[in-house]
This record gives structure tokens, sequence and C-alpha cells, in this order.
């Protein structure tokens, strides 16, 4: 039987290849020449949102304390330290790589398996790195912004970067079925919560909820990219 990652890479792999015959010349985007599927796809995980996953982070948000919603997002994003370290490493940034490598030792030990983030308290920052960044910073270019069922936003590029970043997941590597999916359930869960006042913003700024979240993504990733220091662009 395959396994879940082959699963993911699988998936991922089938919706990039679609793209091919799913540009339209309804597109107005040159970063968007799959718009006729995205929209599509948007759509469905709109539905998606607001059957299943919004009631659930709502859920939450209201029976969780807040002092356990910040020691689940700690303790995922210690997790996250270990591979955000690899890619500030294969980026070069190698003090900046060092310094995750040091939050991971120290909240994983002083703050008790990353239920606190001692290690912020010290001065050593939060990093944001995956490995779409990585490809950026090797030179690979967008391939143009597409949305994917599930995933929601990403660019070829980062859904390329993804399949690898889900690959070496430390919440895969879980031997046990049950407490894996209910440790992604629960990270994912956490993660759609802390997005519920971003819903707001969108709604009430938005005249046109697709075009809106793909131009905040597309900023986003510009941003990440260049650690917070974007070049400046004619438009």
């Amino acid at each position: 039987m395959m396994g879940e990652s082959a699963k993911a890479f699988l998936l991922a792999c089938c919706a990039v290849l679609a793209l091919s015959g799913c540009a339209t010349t309804a597109a107005t985007n040159p970063r968007d020449p799959y718009e006729g599927f995205n929209r599509a796809m948007f759509e469905v995980n709109e539905a998606v949102d607001t059957v299943v996953a919004k009631p659930l982070a709502k859920g939450y948000e209201r029976a969780v304390p807040l002092p356990v919603k910040a020691s689940v997002g700690n303790f995922f994003a210690n997790l996250a330290d270990l591979f955000i370290g690899v890619n500030n490493g294969l980026q070069g940034k190698v003090g900046d790589g060092a310094s995750d490598f040091g939050r991971l030792l120290i909240n994983s030990t002083v703050g008790l398996f990353g239920l606190f983030d001692v290690a912020s308290e010290l001065g050593l920052d939060k990093h944001d790195e995956d490995f779409g960044q990585t490809l950026a910073v090797w030179g690979v270019g967008d391939g143009g912004f597409v949305f994917l069922p599930i995933l929601g936003p990403r660019t070829v590029r980062d859904t390329a970067g993804w399949i690898v970043d889900s690959r070496v997941d430390p919440i895969r590597r879980i031997p046990r079925v049950a407490v894996r999916n209910s440790a992604a359930g629960l990270r994912f869960v956490d993660v759609r919560a802390s997005l519920l006042p971003a819903d707001k913003l969108v709604d009430e700024a938005a005249l046109d909820r697709y075009t809106y979240i793909r131009d905040a993504y597309l900023q986003r990733r510009l941003a990440q990219r260049y650690d917070g220091r974007p070049p400046k662009t004619q438009d």
C-alpha cells in the first residue's frame, strides 16, 4: 500500500502537471497563468474550510486556554527549527542556521521539549525558512502561482519545496499511526486557529477574496525570500 508521503508526493505532482492544460486566456496577472484552474480549486478550499476547518479552529479557540495554545504553538515551532536551520545553511546563512540549532537545543531542554520559547527570551530570533525559499535562493523561478486542494496557495516552485519539506517532517516519523495523525491534526487546527483574525481582515478589505489572497501570498513569499527586505519593483 502506498505510504502517506508517497501519496502526498503523487497528489502534488499530478496537480502541478495538470496545470499545463489549465492556463486560460482570461488570466490577467502574468504570475497567475493558471487562473481558471486556481479559482476552481479556491472554491473547493473555501467549501472545505467553511464546513470543516474553520468550525474546528473556532472550537479550539474557544475551548483551549491561552497558555495551552501558546505551548502547542511553541512545541510545533520548536520541531520546525531543525529544518529551518538546515535551510538557512543551504542558503549560505550559516550564522542564522547556527542560531536555529541553538534555539532547538535550548527550547528542547530548558524549554521542556519546546513547550516554552526560552530561546527568544535569550535573544535568539525565530526564523522562517523552508525548501521553497532555498530553491529561490538557488535561482529556481517560481513557475507561476497555483492554488492546490487542501494545500492552499503555492507557486510551482513552492509546491516542489513543500514535497521535500513534507517528506522530512518530524511528525511523519512518529511510528504509531494514531499518535502521528493526532499530532498532524492538532498542528493543522492550531495553525488554522491562528489565522482566524485574518479572516475578518480579508472579508472587510477584499472585493475579490481570491485575488486578495493570491497577491498577499506572493508579497509575503517575496518578503520571506529576502528576509523582510525585498528589492523595490516598479509596480
